[in-house]
């Protein structure tokens, strides 16, 4: 028993020291080995394993406790009780020492797998923030894109307020051409309609005078 339980701990110590000090892939295999003992039966089994050990502990300290008080009842312990005694200590010890191992060990893999965990999402964060950055980049040289286009389209507008202003002055140039233009016509209609006047006036002269000299001659 007390081999078995010197080669239990020795395998715990060699399991906590590669848990702890990373050597090539080894600390991987233990942490994929430590995973395949917590899930399915392999979690039940260690329980059972550890359960198994507390009774023993207990017993073993119970026996020492007994050897113990019998030999402060009979003032004197035997060889053999002494024998006993050492005996169950040792065993005791290894199995104490073996059990706070063992839950050693099963906090450095709890932890481990949180650091891993931690990791991962250390680096899944640092690819969204390396994406974030890239489209943050991407949308500044869009903005800047938008803003040169819509530099190019207000210096656009302004050359076609430009002209805008240009058309408006020479359409007024034209309405005031074209009112001009107008009261010329108006006035060379009303000249025209009193050289009508006028002619119809020298006809119905021409006319009497005509018939004056008719008269005259007849």
């Amino acid at each position: 028993m007390i081999q078995l339980l010197f080669l239990v701990l020795f395998a715990e110590g060699i399991v906590a020291f590669l848990l702890m000090v990373k050597i090539g892939p080894l600390r991987d295999l233990v942490m994929k080995g430590m995973d395949q003992l917590k899930t399915g039966k392999g979690s039940a089994t260690l329980k059972t394993i550890a359960g198994t050990m507390s009774v023993i502990l207990a017993s073993s300290i119970i026996s020492l406790l007994n050897i113990q008080n019998k030999g402060t009842k009979l003032g004197t312990v035997t060889p053999m009780d002494q024998v006993l005694w050492r005996s169950h200590l040792l065993e005791a010890s290894l199995m104490g020492c073996s059990l706070f191992l063992g839950f050693v060990i099963d906090r450095i893999h709890h932890y481990l797998q949180k650091l891993i965990a931690l990791r991962t999402a250390a680096r899944s964060s640092k690819k969204e923030v390396e994406k974030l950055q890239i489209e943050h980049i991407q949308l500044k040289e869009k903005e800047e894109k938008a803003s040169y286009e819509i530099k190019l389209l207000q210096e656009e507008i302004s050359s076609l307020k430009e002209n805008l202003k240009n058309l408006k002055l020479q359409s007024d140039e034209k309405d005031k051409q074209i009112k001009s233009a107008e009261s010329h016509v108006t006035a060379l209609e009303k000249q025209t309609e009193d050289l009508l006047l006028e002619y119809d006036r020298l006809l119905d002269d021409s006319q009497h005078l005509q018939a004056q000299v008719v008269g005259y001659r007849g």
